[in-house]
């Protein structure tokens, strides 16, 4: 069946071991999505005003000491990102600069930013998710009911008080 539609099918690799060819399908959440617009471009280093400082928070002594953390202000809005994500600068400053391109993108396009395309995308997944998660249990509770309904209905004889009658 899968020869009939072209997956699996032998071939020989170069190192003289028979491989598979398969079919590429693209398992990416994002491939329903019908345009994903660039990533945006950080900003050109005249506009950013670059700042290392000190860390703070967990990751002990080192965090604390060093000036591996990293604040870019944008000159022209005002806008101010720091990260201190690893104890790396260079990855670090790597992190600051996506961060305000994000924030600049999200500013000059408003709802059709990537973020917030990305962001409307994960919120429909996860209240997808949380509605089958609610018909999951509203299930159980009805099984559950049917199976005290059933249940209550063979057995015992009792009075309306629901106390069994003395013999």
């Amino acid at each position: 069946m899968l020869r009939a539609l072209g997956l699996g099918v032998p071939f020989q690799r170069s190192n003289g071991f028979l491989g598979a060819a398969t079919a590429a399908f693209s398992t990416s959440p994002f491939a329903s999505l019908k345009q994903m617009p660039a990533r945006p471009k950080p900003p050109p280093e005249e506009d950013i005003e670059e700042y290392f400082i000190h860390g703070s928070g967990p990751g002990g002594q080192k965090i604390n000491k060093t000036a591996s953390a990293v604040q870019l202000k944008h000159i022209p809005t005002g806008i101010v990102v720091k990260s201190q994500a690893t104890r790396s600068r260079e990855q670090n400053r790597k992190i600051a600069r996506e961060l305000l391109a994000a924030k600049l993108d999200i500013l000059a396009n408003g709802e059709q930013s990537r973020t917030a395309i990305v962001g409307s995308f994960k919120k429909k997944r996860a209240d997808s998710a949380a509605k089958k998660a609610r018909r999951k249990y509203r299930k159980l509770e009805e099984e559950k009911a049917g199976v005290k309904e059933a249940g209550s209905g063979q057995g015992e004889v009792s009075d309306e008080a629901g106390e069994k009658p003395q013999q």
